[in-house]
């Protein structure tokens, strides 16, 4: 008997059941990323006095990326960049979604085809647990600690703007750890909440609470999941830490004392040296907290006897100077800044081990999409490269010679030209390769300054050799920054 339906019709209707019924081989995601957390922090790398013993474990586990950077070591830029694939240029976040920002639409689109909304129409349940920061604040401002001021930081994001997670537990941005505040899933503008318990703990304790789902309280058991869990610590306020973690370093009291003899900040009478010693050890012990956190997450993934099919990533949106350089935290070039952790595991499908791919925020994307069997649903436009092929191990992938990185100038908003878009051909464009680090930093009337460190001679990066090195500055800005400017439509070429 001949069918009844044109064989067009069978094709269609079978892709859209292929769309929401669950495939048993496709692999759940657990997605944990603290807020600027720099990749000396883990202490497997001895790099640092730090105490990770989960995140050290993990590594042994899974694939560590370690030349994995933030393009745009700051909040916003960087979670756009993950949500979109796209370089800042194209998703149109240049820098940190604020009050100020907002009035020139600095935020993530409502449209855009994030890698949520991808595994969503692939039936997956998502959830997100934490910080968001990709929406600006806008009247009347959320009354809280973070938009006291004249700079407003704070915003909820309505349903419409989650992007497929059907479970949300977040906020825009707060920086009270110890008291956090969250929207739930069905809240409304007006009905967040506080908790009294450190926000990192707090959150894992939901994300268990995730992964049990018992009664099915939280998803679909039926379904595969995808759950995002965005910490704030390591960010400042340093102090906003439990004391029982800053005790575990009263121990090393002898190896953090050593790093106060660190070039960047030894002088004792620098203000800088002052705020790198009167945080370090808070900082470090926010740091085994979140490992802590990490590590309970993991436990119960094994115990719900799903870690064997779960690809688990631990990684940070940006680093974080600490006074070093003179600088106060991100939004800069140099390592400590621009280098993060990136730590992967598929166990039984990439292979544990360690790899020096120059490894981009946008190539999280469509490499994640490629690992979970949906590499054809990666949109054009995502400008990330897939990397799931070298993941698993197949030959002849091939790698970038260079990272991109891009800061825009935020103090350029409003020129006294009243031109809108000076400021995005204002700032910083650079790249990084294997050894080198180039930041050519442009500001009003094109007055630029040039910064190229050498790090396998000077990984402190002490030394600017930019001046005395004229022919490597030329090639790495012809041979590498750009084609960088040209591939993410950067008007900073002009």
């Amino acid at each position: 008997m001949k069918p009844i339906f044109p064989a067009a019709l069978i094709t269609l209707l079978a892709s859209q059941a292929f769309t929401y019924e669950r495939e048993p081989d496709r692999p759940n995601l657990i997605f944990v990323f603290p807020d600027q957390m720099r990749s000396s922090m883990q202490g497997f790398l001895g790099e640092e006095p730090v105490m990770t013993p989960n995140i050290d474990r993990f590594a042994g586990q899974g694939l560590v990326l370690s030349q994995a950077v933030s393009n745009a070591p700051v909040c916003s830029p960087y979670r756009a960049m993950l949500m979109t694939g796209m370089y800042s240029m194209r998703n149109g976040v240049v820098t940190n979604c604020t009050s100020k920002a907002g009035a020139y639409g600095i935020q993530l689109k409502e449209d855009s085809r994030c890698w949520s909304d991808v595994l969503h129409d692939r039936g997956y349940n998502l959830g997100y647990i934490g910080k968001w920061h990709l929406d600006s604040p806008h009247e009347p401002y959320i009354v809280c600690s973070n938009n006291s001021g004249d700079l407003k930081w704070n915003e909820w994001t309505p349903p419409e703007r989650r992007h497929g997670f059907d479970f949300w537990y977040a906020y825009g941005t707060y920086d009270q750890h110890l008291r956090p505040m969250y929207w739930s899933t069905a809240a409304v503008r007006d009905s967040f909440k506080y908790i009294d318990q450190w926000g990192p703990e707090h959150e894992a304790d939901l994300a268990i609470r995730y992964i049990r789902n018992e009664g099915g309280k939280f998803r679909d058991k039926k379904k595969p999941f995808a759950l995002v869990v965005s910490m704030n610590p390591p960010h400042m306020p340093y102090e906003q830490v439990p004391d029982k973690y800053v005790r575990m370093y009263d121990s090393k009291a002898s190896e953090i004392q050593a790093m106060f003899s660190h070039p960047a900040v030894a002088d004792t009478s620098d203000r800088w040296g002052k705020y790198f010693r009167g945080n370090i050890k808070n900082q470090l012990a926010m740091v085994t907290g979140v490992d802590e956190q990490f590590g309970r997450i993991l436990e119960a993934l094994k115990r719900a006897g799903m870690d064997k099919n779960t690809i688990v990533v631990f990684t940070s949106d940006h680093g974080d100077c600490l006074g070093k350089h003179g600088m106060i935290s991100k939004s800069n070039p140099y390592e400590e800044s621009m280098h993060v952790p990136f730590i992967i595991r598929w166990t039984g499908r990439i292979k544990p081990g360690k790899d020096d791919l120059l490894f981009s925020v946008p190539d999280i994307y469509p490499t994640l999409l490629g690992l979970m069997g949906y590499g054809g649903d990666i949109p054009a436009g995502v400008e990330g490269t897939n990397f799931a092929g070298l993941f698993t191990g197949e030959p002849g992938v091939s790698r970038p010679t260079s990272q991109l990185y891009f800061m825009t100038d935020a103090q350029l908003y409003n020129p006294p030209t009243g031109e809108k878009g000076l400021f995005l051909r204002s700032g910083e464009r650079g790249v990084r390769t294997g050894r080198y680090t180039l930041s050519i930093m442009r500001g009003p009337k094109n007055k630029t300054t040039t910064f190229l460190w050498d790090r396998k001679l000077d990984p402190m990066e002490l030394n600017n050799i930019s001046y005395a090195n004229a022919e490597i500055v030329k090639e790495l800005v012809e041979r590498e920054l750009i084609p960088w400017l040209k591939k993410t439509g950067d008007p900073w070429l002009e």
